[in-house]
């Protein structure tokens, strides 16, 4: 099944993403395409643990990563006025300016999940081949 909208001023792109999945009850999916542009972005650094917060007009350059029923790992990529770019994992708060048009996948054969890894930290995706398939 393939997901597409349009995201409009305002829009919390991440929960977005997810309501589109959870609507359409879509519990394996990936992003494949998303455009537009961002007034705020909040991602977390590749430290882990850093959260940073951007107030200004960005253009959108890549979401991707995958949904499952227990939630999503995302990560966004941005540039700048200046074509500066930069990203990380998409949080929760990050802000849809003029438009973000969305086209994401489901995955019909396998089935996604998340469990807690210890080696990690994280709920890391847990990936399980269909028997209908």
């Amino acid at each position: 099944m393939i997901l597409v909208k349009r995201l409009k001023y305002g829009d919390d792109l991440k929960k977005e993403i997810e309501a589109l999945c959870h609507d359409n009850n879509v519990t394996s999916a990936a992003v494949i395409s998303s455009v537009g542009c961002v007034y705020k972005a909040t991602v977390r650094l590749a430290d882990g643990t850093t959260v940073k917060e951007y107030n200004d007009n960005y253009e959108i350059l890549a979401v991707n990563g995958t949904i499952s029923k227990d939630g999503s790992h995302l990560h966004i990529s941005f540039s700048d006025i200046n074509g500066d770019t930069f990203g990380g994992h998409l949080c929760y708060n990050t802000l849809v300016n003029t438009t973000c048009e969305l086209v994401i996948a489901g995955i019909d054969k396998y089935s996604f999940s998340r469990d807690y890894d210890e080696k990690t930290g994280y709920d890391e995706l847990v990936i399980n081949k269909k028997e209908d398939f």
